[in-house]
């Protein structure tokens, strides 16, 4: 069930967290064996919790939409008295002494943490892998990757292991894995919530969001977690609303551009003829459909790549000279081939960054959002590095971003939701992007075609 539904059974009394906590942990027993969602479980911490949440509610203590609901977090998220390993062996003893921000505001609103999830190491990477602790398993097809960097956090949505799971975004790290594994990805605009106590990758393109089932769910998190933070020094300040009023279904007027390069560039057409019927869907609806031009799209990998690999190089530095012969190989060779981005490649890089955004800004003074595909194929193979992609091969890494980097760059909000599946029976994503803090007409969008649709329904084999 959706943390939506479980929630108004918990405030009607039907159901008690108790209960649902006990149904997930024996979901996770089920099949944690196949998809190593997780690296560090909290059994007993959350049966605890949700004893607490039970007897707060019957005595009328009950906190909000998310009491007694459970939540997964990506293993970069601090955790105070629970280890936060980062994916990585070198900190499998580290136990940070606080809470970063967002678990802080779960605890506030009385939901129940299960444990901490699986991810790529350092959340440098797009596919699940990780050989300290194991590759993550689609729940679609345990042979192919969930994605990444959030790939535990994404099968554990879609297998229902954890009602909601959070997520980090630098270069399409929540909405990878939400389409590969057919869920739903917010990544909120930059600043809006923050990244306090997360593990950085790049200062400037680190975003955390929701990973979940509906985009209900996702505006019900975005309620709790979203807003100031003066401990990160990006947070905005800017008026929060409360999400789920967007959520009306209509979307009769709004303008929809669609940039002909993403249909330009190297496309599975299962997943082309999928993403334009789900656009079609929305102006069946009532939204206007218009191509448009995105001539930048086509350098958005350039611009990601050379901020990225700087920032990442910069911040684990001493990590590498230190450590470097204990990290999984290709994210050794990422950070190290970052110690060789120049200064002035890397302001060049920020120079670029800012055309790209002053286009994409003034792209969407013409249209509401930008509609797309995710990804440009389903997910591939665990461990391959190239894919076929129509009848282009590229490099594996290369297309699981092509997609994703564009909002990163400018810190746009964008979401990611199931809009149907491939003849393998593996979930396809559609992407609706919009202008920087409009949050409200991305949900609004993504909730009435989801609502017009049943892709959301269903549920993988495993």
């Amino acid at each position: 069930m959706s943390a939506g539904d479980l929630s108004r059974l918990v405030q009607r009394r039907e159901v008690s967290p108790v209960e649902i906590i006990e149904a997930h942990l024996a979901r996770i027993e089920a099949t944690e064996p196949v998809l190593n969602s997780f690296i560090t479980l909290l059994p007993e911490e959350a049966r605890a919790a949700a004893h607490r949440a039970e007897a707060a509610i019957r005595s009328g203590g009950y906190l909000g939409p998310l009491h007694g609901i459970p939540v997964g977090l990506k293993d970069l998220y601090h955790t105070g008295g629970v280890r936060t390993t980062s994916g990585s062996r070198i900190f499998d003893t580290f136990v940070p002494e606080q809470d970063c921000t967002v678990a802080a505001r779960f605890k506030q609103a009385g939901a129940i943490l299960l444990g901490k999830l699986n991810m790529h190491q350092f959340a440098y990477g797009p596919t699940g892998e990780n050989p300290d602790y194991g590759h993550m398993h689609n729940p679609w097809d345990p042979e192919r990757v969930t994605g990444g960097s959030s790939g535990g956090s994404g099968s554990a949505a879609a297998a229902g292991q954890c009602t909601i799971t959070m997520g980090s975004d630098t270069g399409g790290s929540i909405r990878i894995p939400a389409a590969l594994c057919g869920i739903v990805g917010l990544k909120p605009t930059y600043g809006l919530v923050s990244r306090h106590g997360l593990t950085p990758l790049s200062w400037s393109m680190d975003h955390p969001g929701p990973m979940v089932r509906t985009v209900e769910d996702a505006a019900l998190t975005m309620n709790v977690i979203a807003g100031h933070d003066p401990k990160d020094i990006a947070s905005a300040k800017v008026d929060v609303p409360d999400y789920t009023m967007a959520l009306n279904g209509n979307v009769r007027g709004l303008r929809i551009g669609v940039p002909r390069e993403y249909f330009e560039a190297p496309l599975d057409p299962q997943v082309s003829q999928a993403v334009r019927s789900a656009i079609n869907v929305l102006e069946d609806l009532g939204a206007q459909v218009e191509e448009v031009d995105f001539p930048m799209f086509q350098h958005a990998q350039v611009i990601s790549t050379a901020i990225l690999m700087a920032e990442a190089a910069a911040y684990h530095r001493d990590l590498l000279a230190r450590d470097g012969a204990k990290l999984y190989p290709p994210v050794r060779l990422r950070l190290e081939a970052g110690l060789f981005i120049t200064a002035a490649d890397y302001l060049r890089a920020q120079q670029a960054r800012t055309l790209f955004d002053r286009q994409a800004r003034q792209l969407l003074e013409q249209v509401d959002l930008l509609a797309g595909p995710t990804e440009p194929v389903t997910a591939p193979i665990l461990l391959a590095t190239e894919v076929q992609v129509g009848e282009h091969t590229l490099g594996t890494t290369a297309a699981l971003t092509q997609y994703t980097r564009p909002y990163n760059i400018t810190g746009f909000p964008a979401i990611s939701i199931p809009c149907g599946f491939s003849d393998a029976g593996l979930p396809i994503g559609l992407q609706l992007a919009g202008r920087p803090f409009d949050e409200p007409t991305v949900l609004r969008a993504a909730h009435a075609y989801e609502q017009a649709t049943d892709w959301h329904r269903r549920r993988p084999p495993i």
